[in-house]
């Protein structure tokens, strides 16, 4: 038997018909469990509509009260996210303590937007002219839209959500058709939290839902986060209809491990960020570049490591690895090993086959896949895989290493492993990609920095969260006021003078 997930309109679950509908799989036995709603153009119309009275009243609301729902809200979230984390692992597949974790970074954005009375003061310059003040106020755009993917469908959607709100804002979020429950979940806290009807509404769907959005003048903005193909027609469309568009794209991540690291420490860090997940992370390390004097001894703590990796249903014990998100995606993983394998590449670990633990033989997944010998022109380097794969190139130098980086079109996140902090300090001013490690190998900032990428991995000039989501999600308005008192001139049209 099926369950029906349908849209979330305000307070209160669509009850129409939907013309059409997509599937949504348990990943771990490859069954179908349920059936999502897609949203016409009509639909996500009215939707609008309402978000756009709820956006007045909200957006007129004091800093005070939008504070008092921010902080209900997260510790809602905080009290309920195992029991989104349980909904995590049946619908996208990762394992439990990894969706905790997604939840657990969630929460740090939450917790960044309950500061937002500091977050939203202007400025104030006092006697700019004669008796004149100068100063600025942000205020919330009105409707924005969120389209969030399935690698992540508890925490993209808390990058922008919970600052969109605090700033005053309505949201509608389409996440998804992959996985859609768990964002269902979590927009329905906002109600519990005191949320006006109609500041938080799911839409479901697919690209006609999406269009429906760009399309609609209400929509002030545009939050996306995808793959890069995609994320160039959100920000080229949301601009072409007025809209403040962010949207981030697809990355190639690589890590640099140069000859004077700590080698434990870099295969510790090249397993965990390259099958964390199952590799579907934008920030996943996907290209190691190991330097030739100590790429074998590299290769061979890694490929230890990877022999103690457990794969399985997500909720299983000790399970390190779960599925792939479907079917499809998994062919296409399995699809570029088969690339990597016929253009030369050494399969030194190959995930194509092998056993796991729960789920069933119908589950959709990938074990753990290690390359050597990998060289730019195959396109398991050029191409974003999004599955665990890691495919290791050599190279002679730092040089080598930071030419291949800076020459990529991805720009996303990198990493250097060194005990040298010179060649650090030189990596982090010379490589040109928007998040970087050293010695860590996913650096996702933490939510009052801004995370975000370079070159292909962003469209539009605003990352999410911190203060650039503040900005992204107000409007600034500078204001001149003159108060005369009783001693006031008379008439005087010429032009006016700062004097």
């Amino acid at each position: 038997m099926t369950t029906r997930i349908t849209h979330l309109i305000g307070h209160a679950s669509w009850t129409g018909s939907a013309e059409r509908t997509g599937e949504v799989y348990n990943p771990a036995t490859g069954e179908v469990t349920g059936r999502v709603d897609f949203a016409s153009r009509a639909l996500v119309d009215e939707v609008v509509a309402k978000a756009a009275t709820a956006a007045t009243e909200w957006g007129n609301t004091s800093i005070a009260r939008r504070t008092q729902v921010l902080f209900a809200f997260r510790e809602l979230l905080r009290e309920r996210r195992e029991e989104i984390a349980k909904i995590i692992v049946a619908e996208h597949g990762k394992t439990f303590p990894d969706a905790v974790g997604e939840i657990n970074r969630g929460l740090e954005v939450a917790d960044f937007a309950c500061g937002i009375g500091h977050l939203l003061k202007g400025g104030f310059s006092e006697n700019v002219s004669t008796d004149v003040d100068a100063y600025s106020i942000l205020q919330p755009l009105g409707v924005v839209g969120v389209i969030s993917p399935f690698n992540f469908p508890a925490m993209v959607p808390l990058w922008f959500v919970p600052v969109a709100v605090a700033c005053g804002n309505a949201v509608i979020i389409k996440p998804s058709e992959k996985d859609p429950s768990a964002t269902l979940a979590i927009a329905d806290l906002w109600r519990e939290a005191g949320l006006p009807d109609g500041a938080m509404n799911v839409v479901h769907g697919d690209k006609e839902a999406v269009d429906a959005l760009l399309d609609n003048p209400t929509v002030k903005s545009i939050s996306f986060v995808g793959s890069t193909p995609i994320a160039k027609y959100i920000y080229e469309k949301g601009v072409l209809s007025g809209k403040r568009v962010q949207a981030l794209g697809g990355a190639k991540n690589h890590m640099l491990v140069l000859p004077d690291a700590d080698l434990d420490l870099a295969a510790d860090a090249a397993v965990n960020a390259g099958f964390g997940a199952a590799g579907e992370r934008c920030m996943a390390i996907s290209v190691l570049l190991a330097v030739d004097s100590i790429a074998d001894e590299l290769i061979g703590k890694i490929r230890d490591r990877m022999g103690k990796l457990v794969t399985g249903e997500g909720m299983a014990e000790g399970v390190d690895m779960g599925p792939l998100v479907t079917g499809a995606h998994r062919d296409k993983v399995t699809g570029y090993i088969d690339a990597g394998e016929a253009a030369g590449a050494r399969l030194v670990v190959d995930g194509r086959a092998g056993e796991w633990v729960g789920g069933s033989q119908d589950g959709f997944f990938v074990l753990p896949t290690l390359f050597d010998a990998v060289t730019p022109q195959m396109s398991i380097y050029r191409e974003e895989i999004f599955g665990p794969v890691l495919s290791v190139v050599r190279v002679s130098s730092y040089d080598e290493g930071l030419a291949l980086i800076n020459g990529n079109e991805f720009g996303n996140g990198t990493a250097i492993f060194t005990n040298d902090g010179g060649a650090a300090r030189r990596f982090q001013r010379e490589v040109q990609v928007g998040m970087v490690g050293v010695n860590v190998p996913i650096p996702t900032p933490m939510a009052y920095y801004s995370f975000g990428g370079w070159k292909n991995s962003l469209f539009g000039d605003t990352h999410a969260h911190g203060m650039e989501g503040v900005h992204f999600f107000t409007r600034t308005k500078a204001v001149t006021a003159r108060w005369l008192d009783p001693s006031h001139g008379g008439l005087n049209l010429g032009f006016p003078q700062n004097v």
